[in-house]
């Protein structure tokens, strides 16, 4: 009769530690049912599930282990398992798997106790916890560092959006993101990320810079909001503000493209996908003008925008052709994965406002960026602590494999 046996050594990490352990395990015909291992700050904790094939053996096999270890210089502990407790654990493997995503600019203790707390009373087991970013120095300015942690849950929670909805309510109180998502191929198989541009790849709406130059930026900034935080029909809304830029002089687009900044994070983040072999594209509510220059400078693949109509160089104050609205950008986004041959459960969708979430919704991932309530409420991820990069996170990348962006 076969015995179970777990194994847990720690200490200070050494090179050969695993060699050395697993080279006895092997002299007696060991099978390894499980392992594991974590190091922090140099420090490791090692664990392996092993079934003893003869009785017999279990004696001198500890004996030889202990021995090893105690040279070491470590520390160990063996624990037997029931067969009937290995069957218990084995079928736990038919459970769905869920990444509990925590992205903050430094991870506190009480965020961390609070979504534990959160995860059991749903009845999620935690399997694994991994920091994904970087080694952060003490001295940094705190306004410029960003912390990840990812946490692997099993389980089947009973209420999805009772979940979501306590995730959201500490996410606010804490300063802390949380995204929720299920473990899937697609997670860090996407290959296509769509983006609405402004408010979102850049710090600004560029309507309402138009309309400072025009001298109505306080009437166009009123409705531009109500429209965000979907109060008002976004096509509707957006010929109004375009009617209050009549007369405008076309030089003034090249002086207000200027001044535009980049969101934190977009041009690393875009780096990065494109590195990677990922699609991009715009799809903005705004206009065209911006938008190619945007796409010159961050080698967008695909642009959608309003085109504001010029003549005799002005601005006349209507568009031409179909206004990109909500509906539109969730047409074009389901266009695009068409055309590149990509299910939509690839899809990253990202935006700020009302006219976003249709595009949210249809996207595999979609991410409130810096977002209206009502939009934080209603995308099923958001992000609001840290610059776009931090995207990268959710779909589990370390900073370690980002070296080169």
């Amino acid at each position: 009769m076969s015995d179970l046996l777990l194994i847990n050594v720690s200490g200070y990490d050494k090179p050969g530690l695993t060699s050395n352990i697993t080279g006895i395990m092997a002299d007696y015909g060991l099978r390894i049912l499980d392992i594991g291992q974590a190091v922090i700050h140099d420090y490791l904790t090692w664990g392996i599930l092993v079934q003893i094939p003869r009785e017999e053996v279990t004696s001198p096999l500890l004996k030889d282990l202990l021995f090893r270890i105690y040279e070491l210089g470590l520390q160990v502990q063996f624990k037997p398992v029931t067969e009937a407790e290995y069957e218990d654990w084995v079928s736990g493997k038919g459970k769905q798997r869920y990444m509990v995503t925590l992205l903050s600019r430094s991870i506190t203790a009480e965020q961390i106790a609070r979504v534990s707390t959160i995860t059991a009373q749903h009845g999620l087991n935690i399997d694994n916890i991994t920091r994904l970013s970087g080694r952060m120095p003490l001295n940094m300015d705190p306004e410029r560092t960003q912390a990840c942690i990812e946490f692997s849950v099993r389980g089947t929670p009973p209420d999805l959006e009772k979940l979501r909805s306590d995730f959201l309510h500490i996410s606010g109180e804490l300063n802390v993101d949380i995204a929720f998502q299920q473990d899937t191929a697609y997670r860090r198989n996407r290959r296509l990320v769509v983006f609405d541009m402004d408010s979102t790849l850049i710090e600004a709406e560029v309507i309402d810079e138009l309309a400072k130059e025009a001298g109505v930026g306080e009437q166009v900034a009123e409705i531009t909001e109500a429209a965000m935080r979907g109060e008002l029909d976004f096509s509707q809304s957006f010929r109004r503000r375009v009617a209050l830029l009549k007369g405008l002089d076309e030089s003034v687009l090249e002086k207000v493209a200027q001044r535009l900044r980049m969101t934190e994070g977009a041009e690393r983040l875009i780096r990065t996908l494109k590195i990677l072999g990922y699609k991009t594209a715009i799809l903005s509510g705004g206009f065209t003008y911006f938008a190619q220059m945007l796409k010159e400078r961050l080698d967008i693949d695909y642009v959608f925008a309003n085109e504001l109509e010029i003549k005799d160089g002005k601005v006349t104050g209507e568009v031409t052709g179909r206004i990109v609205d909500g509906a539109r950008k969730a047409e074009l986004l389901k266009e695009i994965a068409s055309r590149e041959k990509i299910r939509l459960e690839q899809v990253i969708a990202v935006g700020d406002g009302a006219n976003d979430l249709p595009m949210l919704s249809v996207a595999g991932l979609g991410i409130a960026f810096r977002a209206k309530p009502l939009v934080k409420k209603s995308a099923e991820h958001s992000i609001s602590t840290l610059g776009l990069d931090g995207i990268l996170y959710l779909i589990g990348f370390r900073d370690s494999e980002m070296e080169f962006s």
